[in-house]
Order: C-alpha cells, then structure tokens, then sequence
C-alpha cells in the first residue's frame, strides 16, 4: 500500500508540472526550455546529495551495467521526451496534450511483455483499452 501512496504523491507532482512549464514556454523556444528544466534537475540532484551523501555513494559503487542503462533512461526520458512533450505543450492545450503524452504506460505494457515475459491479463486488457480510449476522445 506505500507505493500506492507515493504513486499518488507522484502523480499530483507530475500533474502539476506541466501547468507550470506551460506557463514558462510562454516566452521560450523548447529546446531552450528542457536546458533550463534540466538544469533544474541538475541542481537538486546536486542538493539532494549535499544533505544525503549515502545516494552519492551507493550511485558511484553501482554496476557499470546500472549506470548506463539509467543514464540511457535519463537522455530518453529527461531529454528526447521531454523535446516532444514541451513542443506538444508549446504548441497544443495542456488539458489535451498531457493525457495523451501520459499514455506511456501503453508502451511500457508492451515492452514489458517482450522483453520480461510479463502477462497478459484482462485488467491490464481493460486498462489499456481505456488509455486507447482516451486518446480518441482526446484527439
């Protein structure tokens, strides 16, 4: 039940954000707007480690393996999406173009049943018909 809370946490966070990048692309281009953003990221990262040097340590012991596939996860995420996803909040309504840029989990789903042999059941069958769903009306 923790992790339902956090996701919850996350979600408010994640739902927030995009209200006030939207704001803040008023008057920048968005690749200039994910150099600021990430900057950003850069920073509390740094803050993070400051106050709780026991995450430095363990990240610079991590498998190199570890390393480059969350560095891999961080240029896609944090850099490549966040391009498309500024440009559709530049450009669209952030009413529309968040839902349908959160429809992720669709392709986690998957990539999730061909690369770790996840199962098929008819919730996550239903779940991503409602996201496919969405997306219709949205557009």
């Amino acid at each position: 039940m923790k992790g339902f809370y956090f996701a919850i946490l996350a979600a408010i966070v994640w739902g927030i954000a995009p209200v006030v990048e939207k704001i803040g692309l008023k008057n920048i281009e968005p690749l200039s707007g994910v150099l600021v953003r990430s900057s950003g990221v850069i920073i509390g990262a740094v803050i993070m480690a400051i106050f709780n040097t026991g995450i430095l340590k363990t990240a610079l012991k991590a498998d190199p393996k570890a390393i480059v596939f969350l560095f891999m996860g961080g240029i896609l995420a944090s850099i490549l999406g966040q391009i498309f996803f500024y440009n559709a909040l530049k450009h669209g309504e952030v009413s529309k173009m968040v839902p349908v840029a959160a429809t992720y989990p669709l392709v986690s789903f998957l990539l999730g049943m061909l690369f770790f042999g996840e199962s098929f059941t008819i919730a996550k069958g239903l779940g991503i018909g409602f996201i496919i769903l969405g997306v219709f009306f949205l557009r």
